[in-house]
């Protein structure tokens, strides 16, 4: 190949940064991978192109016209298939590193009926009434003001009595229940069930979060979805993967990468659940996650770009990243939602 031959393959400028060829390689990737009916030598040479380039001292040996090193020189050692006997732990994090964790003190009730903005009004007329306008009565302002103060405490008993019926109504349905449906049982669905505990052990800090185990898209009968988290009106769906050890990314599109190689080993339905979800629940600020576990001894890492439709996480990432997310609002469980996701629970 000639000098420049890999810019060129590959489509970029030879002043390029690192991720501008990384997606100028996954966007050609896609097309010319022998799965997709590309050729294997075509496929080969955009793969040499992109390994080189990605390597600092091997992009500059190329660019100095040297002969870059073999692959095979600096690849690490691959492991094959998955250990039976093999299953993750759990991770123990410190809860003095969330830097969400202690604004799960604060405590959670239903949404009122009342909207945003009522009660600062409230208290400042109130303070008119009983502050100002007495000190500026007569008996005709005196007893003006005594009606309206009559009329704000009726105001304010009928609504501490519709909240407590609120709250009556919302325990009758829900009672003290925080987690609805039960993750996989089967000896392959271990994964799911580190992720139930986890998401019982740190997320049910926030006191508006619920969880729900075996979720259906709507339409569907079956569990399609392995997990979801709600408070108030942000919803994660979450997926919980047993994958080789290795560096995952994902692209917008949901197509997920391992070690910068099309990952054939997997794949995610989120995406189009978000989708789904999105339609049934309108207004809901909406996200996924893929946790990933090792399937053997080894180590995951990802790309940490967590601003995809489905981006791959590792337990500690999804409770930093995703706790953060659902602590940032009102500690409020928005009744109707809580019902909406609750019955997609199979």
């Amino acid at each position: 190949m000639q000098e420049a031959g890999y810019y060129e393959l590959l489509g970029v400028d030879r002043t390029a940064s690192t991720a501008e060829i990384k997606s100028a390689y996954r966007s050609k990737a896609r097309a010319s991978h022998p799965d997709a009916g590309g050729s294997p030598a075509e496929f080969h040479q955009l793969r040499q192109a992109y390994e080189t380039l990605s390597d600092p001292d091997r992009r500059a040996d190329y660019d100095r016209g040297l002969t870059p090193l073999p692959v095979r020189t600096w690849r690490r050692p691959r492991q094959f298939g998955e250990d039976p006997s093999f299953v993750a732990t759990m991770p123990r994090l410190d809860p003095e590193s969330l830097p969400w964790w202690h604004r799960g003190e604060e405590c959670a009730c239903p949404a009122s009926p009342q909207r945003p903005g009522h009660a600062p009004a409230a208290i400042l007329l109130a303070w008119l009434l009983l502050v100002v306008l007495p000190l500026m009565a007569g008996w005709l302002l005196f007893t003006i003001w005594l009606l309206l103060a009559t009329a704000v405490a009726i105001w304010l008993v009928r609504r501490h009595l519709a909240l407590n019926q609120a709250r009556r109504r919302f325990t009758a349905e829900f009672g003290g229940t925080r987690v609805f449906g039960r993750p996989g049982a089967d000896a392959d669905q271990w994964g799911e069930r580190l992720t139930a505990e986890l998401l019982q052990r740190y997320l049910t800090r926030l006191p508006s979060v619920r969880i729900f185990h075996g979720l259906a898209r709507p339409g569907s009968v079956f569990a399609d979805i392995d997990h979801a988290v709600l408070a108030g009106r942000r919803l994660v769906l979450v997926e919980s993967k047993t994958w080789l050890p290795g560096d995952y990314g994902a692209d917008e599109d949901g197509t997920l990468w391992r070690d910068d190689r099309l990952f054939r080993g997997g794949a995610t339905q989120l995406p189009e659940a978000i989708d789904a979800y999105r339609e049934l629940l309108p207004g809901a600020e909406i996200r996924g996650a893929l946790i990933v576990y090792p399937s053997r001894a080894g180590q995951i890492t990802t790309e940490g770009d967590f601003d995809l439709p489905a981006p791959p996480m590792t337990p500690e990432q999804f409770v930093t990243e995703i706790g953060g997310w659902l602590a940032a609002q009102p500690s409020i469980v928005d009744v109707e939602m809580l019902r909406r996701v609750r019955g997609q629970v199979v």
